[in-house]
């Protein structure tokens, strides 16, 4: 099965390791620092081999994560998997996102397995991201791949760029939600997500 969730992504300009790891020493030595001290010298090679890992979602396609895991199930019940940490990074700064998916559908008498949910999140986690679009990636993914009757999915995230720089709030959290098809259309639906979802303060 070929599934189009999203633009293509796994297309890279043609940019080498070693021109990667020179525009890093470049930086290196425009904040002001000596990249041949000891200390600095392999950091290119280090920056370049982290961000590869941190994005690695772009090199990732639905189909292989998948690997045939979409089974066929006379159920109709609500499947939730929640707290699922996600690890993303903010395109615009390049400045981790740290925080939690909720992840919930109403099969059509189709389900997935539960840790293709948490890897979902994950491949399109690890790209350059706004919280916005990834929430909707998610549940654009589970709504593409089992035709369910509905798809919910919040997060529930911390951005560095707001706590390390710009308004410095630490301990801000930003929600954002994609509701589809029951979870938007029907209150009690929705409503049973969200209690669901809710912490107990010692989660916290």
């Amino acid at each position: 099965m070929t599934l189009s969730i999203s633009p293509t992504t796994n297309q890279q300009p043609s940019v080498s390791d070693e021109e990667m790891r020179q525009a890093v020493r470049t930086l290196i030595i425009g904040l002001g620092e000596d990249p041949d001290r000891e200390g600095l010298r392999d950091t290119p090679k280090r920056v370049v081999k982290a961000l590869k890992f941190l994005t690695a979602g772009y090199q990732t396609s639905i189909d292989e994560l998948l690997n045939g895991a979409i089974f066929h199930e006379k159920t109709d019940e609500m499947v939730l998997v929640r707290d699922i940490d996600l690890f993303s990074s903010c395109e615009h700064h390049i400045l981790p996102i740290l925080g939690k998916a909720h992840v919930a559908y109403l099969p059509n008498e189709r389900v997935i397995g539960l840790s293709k949910v948490a890897r979902i999140c994950e491949m399109y986690a690890r790209r350059l991201q706004v919280q916005e679009r990834l929430t909707a990636q998610i549940a654009d993914a589970i709504e593409g791949l089992l035709k369910p009757r509905g798809v919910a999915v919040v997060i529930e995230a911390t951005h560095m760029c707001m706590v390390m720089r710009g308004v410095q709030k630490p301990g801000s959290w930003t929600v954002s939600s994609a509701m589809r098809g029951a979870f938007a259309e029907d209150v009690r639906t929705r409503e049973e997500f969200l209690s669901l979802i809710r912490h107990n303060p010692s989660f916290r």
